[in-house]
């Protein structure tokens, strides 16, 4: 015999009007959702290692797994507000505020909503997809990375010397990128070689610019010298960067540091000063 205790127990775990049974809810369909999630993620890396092999493109694949996943979890707190009555009647209550409520959360993610969305346009219109090598311009100046994964919210970009770049979408969206994997073999080949400097305010940027490509230029493990970029303008000074390529990607350090070498001593020489 099961003793009246017990049975009040189990009527609190299974009724949904008390807070042991709206607790009890809350932890089925949390571990519902995550089984389901997990099984949908082992589906499609299943699917993912086959069209791999086929040498089939996966980025949209992997993109909409991630979406999926959002969704099953939110389907699930969706189903779990309908199914706790007290949450439903919150619900009702709150109802009159949801204009304004709706207004400051649109606001608050404005940013997160831009970068899901702006990921959305990078998987249907597909500028580069992933283990593409794509130049960007980051805070750092232009960087050449390829690209590892295309988040919900972000553009992950593995450079040459194995820094990991972490770019909004909406930024990836909005910006002119060149997609080095789509170049002539020739030029694909190459390794951005280039240098950020920053020059101090009051000092000639214009003179740096040019003691720049001068030695660039006089570089002979220097394949192609792209230009000297204005790349930002502060109350610091301005930071200027180098786009430059090398034949050799063995040889970037070396040529990156007779750079830095030589445009220290000729800015010396010509009175400008880097911060």
């Amino acid at each position: 015999m099961i003793s009246d205790e017990i049975w009040k127990i189990i009527f609190d775990l299974t009724n949904p009007h008390t807070a042991l049974g709206a607790a009890s809810y809350g932890l089925i369909a949390l571990v519902a959702a995550w089984l389901i999630s997990r099984a949908v993620k082992m589906a499609i890396h299943r699917y993912l290692d086959r069209a791999e092999k086929a040498g089939a493109d996966v980025t949209g694949i992997r993109f909409l797994s991630k979406l999926a996943s959002a969704g099953i979890y939110l389907g699930a707190f969706v189903f779990y507000a309908h199914l706790i009555p007290h949450l439903n009647t919150l619900g009702t209550s709150l109802l009159a505020g949801m204009g304004v409520a709706s207004v400051v959360v649109g606001l608050a993610a404005q940013s997160t909503l831009g970068n899901l969305i702006a990921g959305v346009s990078l998987i249907l219109y597909r500028p580069f997809k992933l283990g593409d090598r794509v130049q960007v311009t980051a805070p750092t100046g232009l960087e050449t990375g390829i690209v590892v994964n295309i988040d919900l919210g972000y553009t992950l970009l593995r450079t040459a010397d194995q820094r990991l770049l972490v770019i909004p979408n909406s930024n990836m969206a909005s910006q002119a990128s060149v997609n080095l994997s789509h170049t002539p073999a020739r030029a694909a080949a190459r390794t951005p070689c280039g240098v950020s400097l920053y020059i101090a305010a009051g000092s000639d940027a214009a003179r740096a610019r040019q003691i720049l490509l001068e030695v660039a230029k006089a570089q002979p493990t220097i394949a192609q010298v792209d230009g000297c970029y204005f790349a930002r303008v502060t109350s610091r000074g301005v930071l200027l960067t180098l786009a430059a390529s090398c034949d050799d990607a063995n040889a970037v350090a070396g040529v990156k540091s007779d750079l830095l070498e030589n445009a220290k001593k000729q800015f010396d020489a010509a009175g400008i000063r880097v911060v």
